[in-house]
């Protein structure tokens, strides 16, 4: 079946490139046709728009299973325990985990068949819904307080929603596609870095108002890299960090979010209190050692010590039970995650999926380093979870959903050199995004197979 070829005016431009560069790269050929030159076989412009579909991704296949199978197998660990006291119910809290993680995975393998590009007619909606969600958590009848924050959505018999993590997805998604359009403008104060600022500040004010710092700094920072690679100029950059620190020094933060920072600083000033979170998390990774102390050892399991284990703080857990050895594996399926969405990402057909893939990546990636970052007190406590791995299912399904846009990226990835390589609006050379150039050589042509 013909791939199918949403918002094609806006991808006229690289289907003419594509014919263009082909015919540029025919060459005569070689082996039994040496000395015959053959006339370059240009597609057509319906051609043009075909792209060459192949198998998705399975690193990044394998990574995602591997991390959401070790966060049902350490939520369960973590809180089956504290679910038999408090409930009754050793599974009361990793069951809805693996019904989330069922739906996660369906609404994965439907995206990844899903042609990527449709997502820009749905861009601009998911915005406009996205901030009408974090909207809603302002309303009384709406919201529901957790912790003394506002972050949850509880709509009638539906389950609660965490509407940050939707607009992570939903940012992410229309980000990509203005700095598509926008293409070389991106580089101008007024026409590239201001509605950039509007866009994102938006969503970022919201959730910073609700008041979710950790969520806040991992929408910014997801933000600002797809703002660097989508070309932006370094001291436009500069500036917006810059601003927004100022900003949020000129709000001013709560006052658990200062004695957060001051934990931090020094957490056995106050052991048990403002400092607990933080030595109990040390206290639990040191006691794992090097091999752990084995699945269901943990003296700190259940939440009875340690605050949070099946969620912000299930790093410190897995550190526990399988030591320095499992918890150094949990970061290299990260990193080969990482890997594996950059590669995606300099592959990809055009800018919009370049972009997009970049954008959850480095979400993804970012909320993980933050997240592991806490526990090993690198920063300050934030109520973030692990990807794929923490209780939640708000979380664990968009988390799905977004590495099914990014296997439906991979699966028409081109390698450098074939004749539909990266198209004209990539690398520095041109004054387009901070993107791998062309960098083209002739390649013979090599049949297609059609999804």
């Amino acid at each position: 079946m013909t791939a199918a070829r949403p918002a094609a005016r806006a991808l006229r431009g690289t289907g003419d490139r594509a014919a263009r560069d082909h015919v540029a790269g025919g060459r005569a050929a070689t082996g039994f046709g040496a000395g015959v030159r053959r006339t370059p076989v240009v597609p057509s412009r319906a051609e043009a728009f075909d792209r060459e579909r192949h198998a998705p991704d399975f690193s990044i296949l394998v990574a995602v299973a591997a991390l959401a199978a070790t966060g049902i197998l350490m939520v369960f660990s973590s809180s089956a325990m504290k679910a038999l006291l408090q409930r009754d119910d050793s599974m009361a809290i990793v069951g809805p985990q693996i019904l989330w993680a069922g739906v996660g995975l369906l609404v994965m393998l439907i995206v990844m068949r899903i042609d990527y590009r449709y997502l820009r007619l749905l861009s601009v909606p998911g915005y406009v819904v996205a901030l009408g969600l974090l909207a809603l958590v302002f309303v009384p009848q709406f919201s529901r307080v957790v912790g003394g924050s506002a972050r949850w959505l509880a709509i009638g018999p539906l389950p609660a929603l965490h509407p940050a993590e939707f607009a992570k997805l939903a940012l992410v998604i229309y980000l990509a596609h203005w700095m598509a359009k926008r293409g070389t403008a991106i580089k101008s104060f007024w026409g590239g870095t201001v509605p950039f600022l509007l866009i994102a500040g938006a969503v970022a004010a919201l959730v910073f108002k609700e008041p979710d710092l950790g969520t806040t700094v991992v929408i910014t920072s997801t933000a600002f890299v797809m703002f660097y690679i989508a070309g932006a100029r370094m001291r436009h950059f500069v500036l917006l960090g810059l601003g927004g620190l100022a900003v949020v020094l000129a709000v001013g933060l709560h006052d658990y979010q200062m004695e957060r920072l001051q934990a931090w600083l020094n957490p056995w000033a106050d052991p048990l209190g403002k400092g607990f979170h933080t030595i109990q998390g040390l206290l639990a990774l040191g006691l794992g050692g090097v091999f752990g102390a084995g699945l269901g050892e943990s003296r700190l399991a259940g939440g009875l010590f340690l605050p949070n284990a099946s969620n912000d703080y299930i790093f410190a857990i897995i550190g526990e039970e399988f030591g320095l050895v499992g918890a150094a594996m949990v970061i290299v399926l990260f990193l080969v995650l990482g890997y594996a969405g950059i590669r995606t990402a300099m592959r990809a057909p055009d800018t919009f999926g370049a972009l997009l893939a970049a954008g959850i990546t480095a979400w993804l990636c970012i909320q993980a380093f933050i997240n592991i970052a806490v526990v090993v007190a690198l920063v300050p406590v934030t109520g973030i979870t692990l990807p794929f791995i923490s209780a939640g299912g708000s979380s664990l399904t968009i988390s799905f959903a977004a590495v099914g846009v990014l296997l439906s990226i991979s699966r028409e990835t081109n390698e450098r050199g074939s004749w539909n390589d990266a198209p004209d609006d990539r690398g520095r050379g041109n004054g387009g995004t901070h993107l791998p150039g062309p960098r083209r050589r002739p390649v013979a042509q090599r049949p297609t197979r059609r999804a």
